[in-house]
């Protein structure tokens, strides 16, 4: 539990075993805002052309990788309802999070701050509560008993979010001219959850709350909250996604850029911290089936050589 910088929050200066070397630090954090990231309105879908609802889902993950949905029917209250759980979690004194610490990553449910805190030259500045959801009956007896109404919450919340996830899925295989449910069974059965904390930071120019990335799964819709602690990668230049009201940042997937044969994109994306105030972010992953094999659609391999070969997904997380 020591490890938790979350517990560290006494720190006047970022420690060694944080501080980035100088070519991976953020540098100023105040980087612009992208203003051109897709911002994509469900309200009155079934009324207006699902064709252009498709149209604009596809162009946003071929530029960008990303995109924001608003008004896409998961109600206000609870996605406030599930930031807030989440920062109580991390709120909680240290006994009553000490069973849930753990770097075994073949642990369901799990509190940890590095995926592998001793091996790793330099910390990253957040600490993340992660577990599976679906079937929710198979999880959920695992998940922290506190908040006393984390279940019922996260439960709630994790439903929706899968619900809405694989009907984006459908949209996108529209889109692709595949079959509308090609992306589901073997393909989507797993959502994992995972509640990211980013406490206060002394110098946010030193290190990061996550580095550079792009998700390794299908799908992913993230709550950021009021937090400007997102930024994407794009045409060289860092820029900041702005945190719209109630909105979720839909990232595509290294298994939906390869299912469509480079079609669509994967974006890099890092996390920034803050020197004043702590942030708490809930992410929901769609994944394939460990045993899934994975490869470019037939349908969209046929018209150019395909670019990747056929892998099981867990060689590739591997």
């Amino acid at each position: 539990m020591e490890k938790l910088i979350s517990g560290r929050c006494h720190l006047q200066l970022v420690p060694e075993t944080y501080t980035l070397p100088p070519e991976s630090r953020p540098g100023q954090t105040q980087v612009p805002l992208c203003e051109t990231i897709p911002v994509i309105d469900l309200e009155g879908e079934l009324s207006f052309d699902r064709t252009h609802l498709i149209k604009q889902i596809i162009q946003a993950s071929q530029e960008f990788g990303l995109f924001q949905l608003i008004n896409h029917g998961v109600s206000e209250k609870l996605v406030h309802d599930v930031i807030d759980v989440g920062k109580e979690f991390f709120e909680l004194p240290a006994k009553d999070k000490v069973s849930l610490y753990s770097e075994d990553p073949k642990q369901s449910c799990r509190l940890y701050t590095s995926i592998d805190y001793d091996s790793e030259k330099v910390h990253y500045w957040r600490d993340t509560l992660r577990h599976p959801c679906h079937p929710l009956e198979e999880h959920m007896q695992f998940w922290p008993e506190k908040p006393p109404h984390y279940r019922e919450v996260v439960g709630n919340y994790s439903a929706e979010v899968w619900k809405l996830s694989l009907w984006v899925l459908d949209l996108i295989c529209e889109g692709l001219e595949l079959e509308s449910r090609y992306l589901r069974e073997e393909l989507s059965p797993v959502q994992s959850m995972a509640i990211n904390h980013y406490p206060p930071c002394p110098d946010p120019c030193l290190t990061l709350g996550l580095p550079k990335h792009s998700d390794v799964n299908l799908i992913t819709f993230l709550l950021q909250g009021e937090s400007h602690v997102l930024q994407i990668l794009k045409d060289g230049q860092w820029l900041a996604v702005e945190p719209l009201p109630n909105a979720f940042v839909v990232n595509v997937g290294h298994m939906i850029h390869i299912i469509s044969n480079g079609k669509l994109s994967s974006a890099d994306h890092r996390v920034v911290t803050n020197k004043k105030v702590a942030r708490t972010t809930v992410t929901s992953f769609i994944h394939p089936c460990n045993n899934c094999r994975i490869e470019p659609a037939k349908v969209l391999s046929d018209c150019s050589p395909p670019l990747y070969r056929d892998f099981a997904y867990k060689d590739f997380l591997k």
